[in-house]
């Protein structure tokens, strides 16, 4: 009787823990948020604390650390840890974590050889993610012994991977959506461009020209002057409106390319005389694309303070995109300064915090005279903070 009895609670914690997962995915679109509901569910039901998720990118099937739960410090602190192969990964791409029967609980790589800040983990179950024969990604919780899965565990898995993988491929389709109407709203703004400012440069240009008759006509100046006043009216109200056109569309400043590839783009393309070196961590990683321009436009302004002012010899970019934030750091070797001391006027330290404040992030500033500049921005990534380990 109390075996039955066990098994009813255990079927009804099993029951209250699928019910509450799939309610976290119809609750959002957002796949992150989603993810960190789900790892921690999953969690909760093999009596774990730690996992995480990898995704493949669509087009390029690259990985990247999509979500993650509790990481140990050994993994926190060397995010580079949390990049490219493993066997997990590299078992899933080959097929052979094709179905229940074959989610296990296997050797973690990335834990392998380490000793301290691992929190004990060794293992971790992988749950593979499908949406039909399209490769999604995995999902693995961790685990400080190896034990074997029971027939109901590997089941409930597979249908916890059934409910994640669909909620993923609707995140995606609802993305595309949303480019979809990113390009008609700047269609749509191309052809206010033409509408607009086309039409007003008309209207200065023939102004101008009345201008250029009268004066040929040898007419009193102050009707000549009245059609010039009429040009620059018209001229001030194009510059507005080109002003506002351009904040529109600078979004499109990275179409075609993520943040990573732009800012190697950008130091393929450096002829200064500072060196310049990228050092980039989870380049696969996706970002909103108002974040990605924001720190985009930060690091342009940065290395164009750099310029101007540093006296370098020596400059670098480092990158770091996680599921829970993007840290973006731009160091020197210049002559420096201290940061208490800006000149009145000096608006280029002042436009960089406010681009930061903007993304919701913060500008950090370390630099005395003739010891460098370390200028770095952090940004963290909303419903996407599921990392709470005490040793962040």
């Amino acid at each position: 009787m109390g075996s039955e009895a066990e098994q009813l609670r255990r079927r009804n914690q099993e029951l209250s823990i699928l019910n509450a997962i799939a309610e976290a995915l119809n609750r959002s679109v957002e796949i992150e948020e989603a993810l960190g509901a789900t790892l921690a569910r999953v969690a909760e039901l093999l009596g774990l604390r730690t996992g995480w998720v990898w995704l493949l990118r669509e087009g390029s099937g690259r990985s990247y650390l999509a979500a993650s739960l509790n990481l140990p410090p050994a993994l926190v602190n060397n995010p580079r840890r949390m990049e490219g192969w493993c066997y997990c990964l590299d078992t899933f791409r080959t097929g052979d974590l094709a179905g229940a029967a074959n989610v296990n609980v296997v050797t973690c790589t990335r834990l392998k050889d380490l000793v301290d800040d691992t929190d004990g983990l060794r293992y971790h179950a992988s749950i593979p993610l499908y949406a039909q024969s399209q490769k999604l990604g995995v999902l693995n919780v961790a685990s400080p012994e190896w034990r074997e899965l029971s027939p109901d565990d590997l089941q409930l898995l597979h249908t916890v991977g059934d409910l994640l993988s669909i909620a993923i491929q609707r995140a995606r389709l609802f993305a595309r959506s949303m480019q979809l109407g990113a390009v008609e709203e700047r269609n749509r703004l191309a052809r206010e461009i033409h509408d607009t400012l086309a039409q007003g440069m008309t209207a200065v240009a023939l102004q101008l020209e009345t201008v250029d008759a009268l004066l040929e006509a040898d007419v009193p100046v102050p009707q000549a002057r009245a059609a010039l006043d009429r040009a620059l009216v018209l001229n001030r109200a194009n510059l507005e409106e080109a002003r506002r056109s351009v904040l529109d569309l600078r979004a499109a400043l990275l179409e075609g390319k993520s943040l990573a590839q732009a800012i190697r783009a950008l130091a393929r393309d450096w002829q200064a005389p500072p060196r310049l070196t990228v050092a980039i961590t989870g380049a696969n990683q996706p970002l909103p694309p108002r974040i990605e321009v924001g720190i985009y436009r930060i690091v342009q302004e940065a290395l164009t303070n750099t310029l101007r002012h540093a006296q370098a010899t020596r400059v670098s970019i480092r990158l770091s995109i996680a599921p829970q934030m993007v840290r973006c750091s731009i160091i020197d070797d210049g002559i420096g300064f201290d940061p208490t001391l800006l000149p009145a006027g000096h608006y280029g330290l002042i436009g960089l915090n406010e681009r930061a404040r903007l993304l919701g992030g913060t500008l950090r500033i370390a630099s005395l005279p003739s010891t460098g500049t370390r200028l770095t921005v952090t940004v963290p990534l909303g419903g996407r903070n599921n990392d709470s380990h005490p040793g962040r």
